[in-house]
């Protein structure tokens, strides 16, 4: 079983809720803003702030908090954001990208660095590990989008190359280019998605032991608490046995 996507959940679920949205909505915003600064304010003539309010949508981020996120890009008082990404390993081996949203590269690199060496783990150069993932476009639908056919014949229409489909939605991989064509196509079929996305996927996987799991899980946490990570992806692999002790 792939573990980053469930060992996400277990993360919300343990979390204070509360914490967690606030969190998300923070980071929602800045990538709101970043898009809008960087093209045109208006959705329907920039597709990344169109994306960028779609997922911000889906998490039910309120309307004044999206506004005010594009506000801060248009008003000329908004942080000098720019995006980086750090690579490195993580506990036993397991290969970690991350991707922030910065106005102060020392402070994120500092904060990212020093939760890979408090796990074991170390920080690497830009292109350490991403060989090992392939840039590609993911939409998610809730399960109530359809049934497994339902969203494969769907999928394929829209020109997707694969699908997934879990215990709680249906993921949808795409070629990185076809993000804006492929999301069209299904929300025409299917409605709107929950989230739609570039990430990088695991071309291969690194099994971790129980241990290996936990010291991961706290490095993802670490990472995923710092107000500067919008992203965080790593290529580790658990058994269904210790997914489900880690879940109880």
């Amino acid at each position: 079983m792939a573990g980053h996507s469930q060992f996400k959940n277990i993360m919300h679920r343990k979390g204070r809720q509360d914490a967690v949205r606030s969190k998300m909505f923070s980071k929602l915003g800045r990538e709101i803003t970043v898009a809008a600064k960087m093209g045109a304010p208006d959705p329907a003539m920039n597709p990344r702030l169109r994306l960028a309010i779609q997922n911000a949508k889906a998490q039910s981020m309120p309307k004044d908090n999206i506004q005010r996120a594009i506000n801060k890009a248009t008003g000329g008082d908004s942080e000098a954001y720019e995006e980086v990404r750090y690579e490195g390993y993580g506990p036993g081996g397991v290969a970690v990208i991350v991707e922030a949203l910065t106005d102060n590269r020392n402070r994120t690199a500092s904060s990212v660095r020093a939760a890979f060496t408090k796990s074991g783990g170390a920080l690497g150069e830009t292109g350490s590990v991403g060989f090992m993932f392939s840039r590609v476009g993911e939409i998610i639908y809730p399960l109530e989008a359809g049934d497994a056919d339902t969203i494969m014949e769907a999928a394929i229409m829209a020109g997707a190359e694969d699908v997934t489909s879990g215990e709680e939605e249906h993921a949808i991989i795409c070629a990185f280019e076809d993000i804006g064509e492929v999301s069209t196509a299904l929300e025409e079929a299917l409605g709107e998605a929950t989230s739609v996305k570039a990430v990088w996927k695991p071309q291969t996987s690194a099994p971790v032991d129980e241990d290996k799991a936990v010291s991961v899980l706290k490095l993802i946490a670490t990472l995923d608490d710092d107000d500067d990570v919008q992203n965080v992806y790593a290529n580790f692999e658990v058994s269904d046995e210790i997914m489900a002790k880690l879940s109880a």
